[in-house]
């Protein structure tokens, strides 16, 4: 059965910007009430109150605020180390039947240089390769023979560790790009494992996305 509850609770979830203002108490309820009712009565076929709908409101953002904004306040706080790269060269290649043999032959090449950063990944059409540009003629000379969709110089990497309980707590990924994107932060390409994850940006971004992600902490104090 479809109640006034059931349906702020799913219209809220759908906008996470919403909840966050909510949580902020930055979003006037009576307000927000007013613009949702229409939306409200077309669903449930039936007029309603427009308190009905601010109570509604006031309920769900309290419980919302304890068991997302809560669990994700712990992930921040604990964020760990935060290491910065420079000089990357990130290339993008068209997926191929022999593109996996060539990247064996780089890694193989790479195995005993401990100072290259290389990171790849392989999407359906297009695979990437992010590493270290004093290496990047190695990259030219195995991939030779491979379509090169795109090559970007002049980029940096931040790899940031997180708490191993961030893999259970929705949002973690969605607040930390929400702060860069405010920032004006352009994202060239995401790494993410379990436990950390890698955003390659360009050189002259990596000051404010650098002091954007060790603010996290203070933020949401």
């Amino acid at each position: 059965m479809k109640t006034v509850s059931s349906f702020v609770e799913h219209y809220i979830k759908a906008k996470p910007h919403l909840l966050y203002s909510l949580g902020q108490g930055i979003i006037n309820l009576t307000s927000l009430a007013r613009i949702m009712m229409p939306e409200i009565e077309k669903e449930l076929g039936k007029e309603i109150k427009q308190g009905a709908v601010v109570m509604s409101l006031k309920r769900l953002t309290e419980e919302l605020d304890f068991r997302i904004n809560y669990r994700l306040r712990k992930v921040l706080v604990n964020i760990g180390q935060i290491t910065v790269r420079s000089n990357l060269t990130d290339f993008a290649f068209a997926v191929s039947d022999t593109l996996l043999q060539n990247q064996a032959k780089l890694m193989a090449e790479l195995n005993d240089k401990k100072d290259v950063f290389y990171t790849s990944s392989r999407g359906v059409d297009d695979s990437n390769i992010v590493i270290s540009s004093s290496y990047e003629g190695l990259v030219d000379k195995f991939f030779k023979n491979e379509k090169v969709n795109h090559k970007t110089s002049e980029l940096s990497s931040i790899t940031v560790k997180l708490p191993n309980e961030n893999i259970a707590v929705p949002g973690v990924y969605y607040f930390i790009f929400q702060r860069l994107a405010w920032e004006g932060v352009v994202i060239h390409e995401v790494i993410s494992t379990a436990t950390e994850f890698t955003i390659i940006i360009n050189d002259d971004q990596i000051d404010i996305a650098f002091k954007v992600i060790k603010d996290l902490k203070n933020t949401v104090d």
